[in-house]
């Protein structure tokens, strides 16, 4: 009976413990621009590559989720980074990237590292190389709070915009246009949209732009469990 209970309570501390690793359950609403577009056709695609899109802003609203063991409910997070090269073109010229994370305000100490964490396991490699973080307020709206409505408004206090619409008829030009580039994080479904306006003006990055009425952005939702 020893012996039985010995593996029972084995099993029950292994259970414990599988569950603890997966603390990781967080999901909400994704946006991203870019200064290249990403619904496009080849010959606007071509003429881009190489010569933009090198820049771009992320930003999270988490519905709800922990991640490392912290609750995140309700906070925002932006990521705004600067490659080599064209962000998401297949030859590798991206790398390296640098970026620059800007954290809600709200946040405590424990939430603001576990902000950054959760950033960088979305982003991979091009949130490998964070060089500065600030900290602000930070609005994420969605009209309809729907990601397929692609109407959707950024706001990271004075340091990044982001304000999209959707994609319409006129922006059609060629009648070829297709999602070109997919996003750069991982997401669940994505639509992509006009951003009306992208701006960053923050430090960290040697750069500040504004791109705006470009075919550059999408809006989706994430969920990550792990």
């Amino acid at each position: 009976m020893k012996s039985i209970a010995s593996v029972s309570l084995a099993l029950i501390s292994a259970a414990g413990l599988a569950s603890a690793a997966a603390a990781n359950n967080v999901r909400g609403e994704y946006i991203e621009a870019r200064t290249a577009d990403v619904f496009t056709g080849a010959c606007f695609a071509n003429s881009e590559v190489g010569n933009t899109g090198d820049v771009a802003v992320l930003g999270w609203r988490i519905g709800q989720g922990t991640f490392n063991g912290v609750k995140l409910d309700g906070l925002n997070l932006v990521a705004v980074v600067r490659g080599q090269g064209t962000l998401g073109f297949v030859d590798g010229t991206t790398y390296p990237v640098k970026s620059v994370l800007i954290v809600d305000e709200r946040a405590n100490v424990e939430q603001r590292q576990a902000l950054q964490a959760f950033a960088q396991r979305m982003g991979g490699d091009l949130l490998s190389n964070v060089v500065r973080v600030d900290s602000a307020p930070i609005s994420f709206s969605l009209e309809n709070e729907s990601v397929h409505e692609a109407t959707a408004t950024l706001q990271a206090g004075k340091l990044a915009t982001i304000r999209t619409r959707a994609i319409g008829k006129k922006d059609h030009v060629c009648s070829n246009e297709e999602v070109w580039y997919l996003p750069l994080t991982k997401v669940k479904h994505a639509m992509p949209a006009v951003a009306m306006e992208h701006r960053f003006g923050g430090e960290g990055l040697d750069m500040k732009w504004s791109s705006p009425d470009k075919r550059s952005a999408f809006v989706a939702d994430f969920q990550l469990n792990d």
